[in-house]
């Protein structure tokens, strides 16, 4: 059954007008994205829009009812997109294995306290060759007052995500930190000063100025630390004892 719960959207709709950290994401994500695809925590479809053009199907799975109105307003009468208004448990036990090409999961995983099966089930979900596309919150030190506010179990180094992958049965395309400028603005305003709103402004002044400098330079050096990780994990395209 669906999670009728409301979801109290104020961090989605601060966060909603931040396009260059939005396509930065997307960017990272592009070259994996490609036929049937689901987004998990699909939330307002703020990054929902901007994956649509790379993919064939975009099932959009998202537990609160408000989101999913939110959602039903924003992508009613695409063909090509599914509204589900499931949690990923839910949907995980109702859509046959093997079916997706793409599953892609923005500031989710650390929402879900059993982190081990739910990757499991994510690679049940994904066609041989198919991409798990991932972007969770790093390094533990940050936890802080917001990230509790927020709802999140925890914050992920790069090898603990890549080992929960491998665990599942993924291999890793690649693990790496992202967004080294933030660690400590989030240092200082979250986990020192124990800040538990979003400011907009900041957002946006972030986004326009700090943003396009950050994403040049690590496009150049991968940065040895991050506020976030990014992860791309691939189900084998032929899977051991099996024939090929």
């Amino acid at each position: 059954m669906p999670d009728d719960t409301n979801y109290d959207a104020w961090d989605l709709e601060a966060l909603a007008d931040i396009p260059n950290y939005q396509e930065w994401i997307i960017s990272a994500f592009r070259p994996y994205l490609g036929g049937d695809a689901v987004e998990i925590g699909a939330g307002i479809g703020t990054l929902s829009k901007r994956l649509l053009p790379h993919v064939t199907r975009l099932d959009l799975v998202e537990p609160a009812a408000n989101l999913v109105q939110c959602l039903e307003d924003e992508f009613v009468g695409l063909d090509n997109t599914t509204i589900v208004p499931k949690t990923l448990g839910d949907y995980l036990s109702s859509i046959p294995e093997i079916s997706k090409d793409s599953a892609i999961l923005v500031n989710v995983l650390e929402h879900i306290e059993d982190d081990a099966t739910a990757m499991a089930g994510l690679f049940r979900l994904l066609r041989p060759g198919g991409h798990l596309l991932m972007f969770v919150p790093a390094l533990a030190m940050l936890f802080s007052a917001m990230d509790t506010a927020l709802g999140h179990y925890r914050r992920y180094g790069k090898a603990q995500l890549a080992g929960l992958a491998r665990q599942a049965g993924f291999e890793v395309v690649s693990a790496r930190y992202f967004d080294a400028l933030g660690v400590i603005p989030w240092w200082v305003v979250y986990t020192l000063g124990g800040k538990t709103r979003f400011d907009p402004g900041a957002s946006k002044l972030y986004d326009r100025l700090a943003v396009p400098v950050g994403r040049a330079l690590e496009t150049l050096i991968p940065p040895p630390l991050g506020k976030n990780v990014v992860l791309i994990a691939r189900k084998p395209a032929a899977l051991k004892g099996t024939a090929p």
